[in-house]
């Protein structure tokens, strides 16, 4: 059990050093400098985030650190936990009324018996994969969010083309606890802005 700890300790250490090294000044997980957004769509992107976030908040101030908001190019991806079904449709039509959102990807999991070794294995897999996106040369890392929740893995962000696409999937197909891979990537090209 004490090895157990020590590990998950040392796991939680890690993702928050890698975080803190990709955070930007709009939101962690995608450098402003590598981000292939215009720099307007990445503040209007921060600025949806910031309305639905605070808009959760009012809600229920638990939602604060249970319920995580991406918005990509408009696009908005929802991640964590939730006790009831009725919570994750509310929380869903609570991101389609954000004005400006062009789609919602809702990967709430409806809240379980979860254990210790279990939220243990999660963090291990995300850990993995993460580092394995961070030494693939292929890859900018930097561009993509990754979370699991019971073994299932939801990776989401933004690959400058297929290949990158494929290299995500094919570094998370290694990771041998991962029992499902949930992949919203959208290509440089499906922006509505880029970069010029």
């Amino acid at each position: 059990m004490k090895k157990i700890f020590i590990i998950v300790f040392s796991l939680l250490l890690l993702s928050a050093c890698v975080g803190s090294s990709t955070s930007g000044v709009f939101g962690s997980g995608v450098s402003v400098a590598l981000d292939p957004r215009t720099l307007g769509t990445q503040i209007d992107d921060s600025i949806m985030q910031k309305n639905l976030q605070a808009r959760l908040a009012l809600t229920d101030k638990k939602y604060i650190l249970k319920i995580s908001v991406k918005v990509l190019d408009g696009r908005i991806f929802l991640g964590g936990k939730v006790n009831e079904p009725e919570e994750k449709l509310k929380i869903t039509k609570l991101a389609w009324e954000t004005k400006g959102a062009r789609s919602v990807k809702n990967n709430i999991a409806i809240k379980q018996k979860f254990s210790f070794k279990n939220t243990a294995v999660d963090v291990l897999i995300t850990s993995q994969l993460r580092t394995a996106l961070i030494l693939n040369k292929k890859v900018k890392a930097a561009n993509f969010n990754i979370d699991t929740v019971n073994k299932k893995t939801y990776v989401f962000g933004i690959a400058h083309n297929e290949d990158e696409k494929k290299e995500i999937i094919s570094e998370a197909k290694q990771i041998v606890d991962l029992k499902k891979l949930v992949t919203s990537i959208l290509m440089v090209s499906d922006l509505s802005r880029q970069k010029e």
